[in-house]
């Protein structure tokens, strides 16, 4: 009998012909939650340009001496035949040419184009390092704070208190200014760089402490946590194994955000003149040198630019970093 269409042998799976062997089809490939943030933040086109400008300004900080060969003159080299002599300022107006990109300074003549490079190396190596040290110290005691609680979280939260009630600005300049020019078998400029790291970076981990705090205190009621310890897991362990992990993105995100704040910080001491002492290059001396020259504007303008820069790249970068670390973003 044939069976016409419509009826119940229609609606009868054909079971596969073993011989004909394994039918074609698409592997579902698994992605990490690596990959997954990667993919939110190739998406996020502001993000990543400010990560591009964050690249390429690390890249010039390390490439200082190569750019300021090809492109520009010694920092602290004078050019007094570019300087008029009856107002002290440079001919023309700025001094701007193919050899000086930037121009030069009043009075001295020197290339601002590679002060400004230069001062690139000063202002990221004390950012990244005092956020390094800064990020170090806050995120070890707020998860032991959060994770042990009681007199240990008490203890380590007055201290974050005692460290927030610092004025910390008025209080590194009264400390800047009293450390000596040889201290510690440092001196010189490796004395200051290293003297600023420390104030920057030891006197602000609190802010980090109490997000990391936060987050430890969220995560240590979850199950992980509950079956590591079932398992006779120390405490230790699970802080090294089991929350450290899990407060990676939070601590990568706050690190991106604070070393533009260190930048603006580390630039705000060397304009008061407690930072970074001359003839030294850096953003914020060249800023606290243009303030006597404030009619001559790209004097003030192309360090300010640099910062401005600078500042607005990590911001943005990470801005876009938070939103992909999101497990609960949707993009």
């Amino acid at each position: 009998m044939v069976v016409g269409p419509g009826t119940v042998s229609d609606q009868v799976p054909v079971a596969p012909d073993p011989a004909a062997g394994p039918v074609p089809g698409k592997t579902i490939e698994g992605r990490s939650l690596g990959r997954i943030a990667w993919t939110r933040l190739k998406r996020d086109r502001v993000a990543m340009a400010g990560g591009a400008v964050v690249i390429f300004l690390i890249l010039v900080a390390i490439f200082a001496p190569l750019i300021v060969k090809a492109f520009g003159h010694p920092p602290n080299q004078f050019h007094q035949n570019l300087i008029d002599t009856s107002t002290l300022q440079p001919k023309g107006g700025t001094g701007i040419s193919g050899e000086h990109l930037f121009g030069v300074e009043p009075t001295n003549g020197r290339d601002i184009f590679s002060r400004v490079v230069y001062g690139a190396r000063i202002s990221l190596l004390i950012a990244f390092l005092a956020t390094l040290l800064s990020v170090s110290i806050g995120a070890t005691l707020g998860v032991v704070a959060g994770y042990f609680g009681g007199w240990v979280d008490s203890l380590i939260s007055r201290l974050m208190d005692v460290f927030l009630a610092f004025p910390l600005l008025v209080f590194s300049i009264a400390l800047a200014g009293v450390i000596p020019d040889t201290a510690f078998g440092l001196s010189g400029d490796t004395l200051r760089i290293s003297m600023l790291i420390f104030i920057i970076g030891f006197f602000s981990w609190p802010y980090i402490g109490r997000i990391v705090r936060g987050q430890t205190l969220s995560l240590r009621e979850r199950e992980f946590i509950d079956a590591a310890r079932s398992l006779g897991a120390r405490g230790p362990y699970v802080i090294f194994k089991e929350l450290l992990p899990n407060l990676v993105a939070p601590i990568l995100i706050y690190a991106t955000l604070l070393i533009p704040t260190n930048i603006i910080f580390e630039a705000s001491l060397s304009f008061l003149g407690v930072g970074i002492r001359a003839p030294t290059a850096s953003w914020g001396g060249m800023l606290s040198e243009a303030a006597r020259f404030y009619t001559i504007w790209h004097f003030m303008f192309f360090p300010g630019m640099a910062i401005f820069i600078t500042v607005l790249a990590f911001n943005l970068f990470g801005d876009g970093l938070r939103d992909a670390l999101d497990p609960k973003g949707r993009r």
